[in-house]
């Protein structure tokens, strides 16, 4: 994590999002049915939203243990469960197979992975991390459930827009493009392609942004890591749509809009989500959750939202936890029982 009027447009985007694919467009008359929901080969679900949770975010208490925690209090199991890494570190990890293999409960696994860390995204893309990459192949290939993987979430926040740097937009869309190839003739089938954006105004208006796509090919779904402030007036202040939509400085297709025009049947996550104060300003957080289900309703190709629960974000300003107040607590596990997040994993 890391912080106009348009009548024709409009019209031209409902008819983007109509043909978009049956497999985005939630079933109404499923849902008003008890129909099953049930993911496919690349665990987009048939109807319905995926739920998962992030928790324990900068602090000491071990990830699993945490999730679990947040889960009980939420009142709703997680089926996705979020984890970080970099570099050489060996995952999954014992702990998050556990996860993956609880009979009651069980998980599916969405890794982060800085693949570049202490190199960068050139050096990859040519191919001087391969060993790294075909290590992580040997591991996932071993541990041979589907999983969700993400190469270097929020890109946008890394780039040096300097030639030369290894760090620019076009540098990481050939390190994502290496790794996936990589990954696919070591025999990875098993991992689904998620790029993950940051979404934010100031990083859509960059001349390089676009360069950041690495291709349809290897890209199977399209993410974003948003947030939303409660306090008014504050930075980012606003409800569930307000991080889906925010759009360019000096114009342009909000998040949302943008990934199902350039990119239409791909399915959207959001990999991260929450609402926010600053740490010790209280403030109710329940209009932003309250808002959540109509928003989904309204925006077909959302097939699952993961929230990122901690008490203080990485710059230990912003309090991002479901419980910071009663009301809050109360909203968000009103929210969690909603049906629309009930899905089976696998067909």
């Amino acid at each position: 994590m890391r912080l106009a009027k348009l009548p024709k447009f409009l019209t031209a985007l409902t008819a983007v999002i109509a043909g978009a694919g049956a497999a985005l467009v939630p079933s109404a008359a499923a849902q008003a049915a008890g129909k099953t929901c049930v993911t496919d080969a690349k665990l987009v679900p048939s109807c319905n939203v995926l739920w998962g949770g992030a928790a324990g975010g900068f602090t000491s208490t071990p990830r699993d243990q945490a999730l679990k925690t947040w889960e009980k209090a939420s009142g709703r199991t997680a089926t996705l469960f979020h984890q970080y890494h970099k570099g050489d570190e060996a995952f999954p990890t014992k702990a998050e197979i556990a996860m993956t293999n609880d009979p009651a409960n069980p998980r599916v696994l969405l890794l982060n992975w800085k693949i570049a860390y202490g190199s960068n995204w050139a050096k990859v893309a040519k191919g001087e991390q391969d060993r790294r990459i075909d290590a992580f192949a040997a591991r996932a290939k071993k541990f041979g459930k589907k999983f969700f993987l993400v190469l270097n979430h929020e890109p946008e926040n890394d780039v040096i827009a300097k030639k030369g740097s290894g760090m620019e937009a076009k540098d990481f869309a050939a390190m994502y493009r290496h790794t996936i190839e990589r990954l696919r003739a070591q025999g990875v089938d098993n991992a689904i392609n998620v790029v993950a954006y940051m979404g934010n105004e100031k990083w859509m208006a960059q001349k390089w942004w676009a360069d950041l796509y690495p291709g349809d090919d290897v890209v199977d779904w399209i993410g974003l890591d948003s947030y939303v402030s409660v306090e008014k007036g504050y930075y980012h202040y606003g409800k569930f749509a307000d991080l889906l939509d925010r759009k360019p400085k000096g114009g342009g297709l909000g998040f949302y809009d943008w990934a199902v025009t350039k990119h239409a049947g791909k399915p959207v996550m959001i990999a991260e989500w929450g609402a926010y104060h600053r740490v010790g300003k209280l403030t109710d957080k329940n209009a932003v959750y309250d808002s959540v289900i109509s928003e989904l309703k309204k925006r077909p190709a959302i097939k699952a939202i993961v929230h990122f629960d901690t008490k203080k974000d990485d710059q230990g300003d912003r309090d991002i936890s479901i419980d910071s107040t009663k009301a809050s607590l109360a909203a968000f596990q009103k929210l969690a029982t909603n049906p629309i997040f009930n899905v089976k994993i696998g067909s």
